[in-house]
């Protein structure tokens, strides 16, 4: 003889889930950048070289000399010829004033004022050495320089931030179900 039962059957929910993530979005402006320099202050203060060269000495040992330099030394030695003359004559008068001292002071300047003076012999180099004179002032350069700062203008610009919100959508995909259902709960031999 079958039992009676009872079956159950049930079928559980099942929730489902739908899930968008938030989005940010973050831009950054390049900020707006002026430089400018402006130009150093530069000034130069040269004073120029200077070069001098004398040559006169060397003209002059060539015997090439200016006209009124060559009269200026004639007249000089004229003028040194007769002073010492003059003192070779003073001189000489004395020694005859004092004839009674002794000597033979005739004899002497006899001698003395025929005798030519000998002239010596001997290599010249023409000009002398160093009869060429040079002088030399270096120039002088002075250089001043005055820098500028840079001007800097800068303008910031703050970030755009756009964000977009995310959600969750929550349904139901499936529904709890129950079913009962009974079997051999009235028997057909009664």
């Amino acid at each position: 003889m079958p039992l009676p039962q009872i079956r159950l059957q049930t079928q559980s929910a099942q929730i489902e889930m739908q899930q968008q993530l938030g989005k940010h979005y973050i831009r950054q402006q390049h900020a707006d950048i002026s430089i400018e320099q402006p130009k150093a202050q530069l000034s130069m203060q040269t004073r120029p070289a200077k070069l001098t060269i004398d040559q006169t000495q060397a003209w002059a040992d060539m015997n090439l000399v200016p006209i009124k330099r060559r009269i200026a030394q004639a007249a000089q030695k004229g003028i040194q010829a007769v002073h010492e003359g003059m003192a070779r004559k003073a001189k000489q008068g004395t020694q005859l004033m004092k004839i009674e001292h002794g000597g033979d002071p005739i004899r002497e300047q006899a001698i003395a004022n025929a005798a030519r003076p000998t002239k010596s012999l001997g290599i010249d180099f023409i000009p002398s050495f160093g009869a060429v004179k040079i002088d030399v002032i270096p120039a002088d350069l002075q250089i001043t320089a005055e820098s500028n700062q840079p001007i800097i203008h800068a303008t910031p610009h703050k970030p755009e931030y756009t964000f977009e919100k995310g959600y969750v959508d929550i349904s139901i995909a499936q529904y709890e179900q129950l079913d009962i259902d009974f079997v051999n709960l009235f028997s057909e031999s009664i």
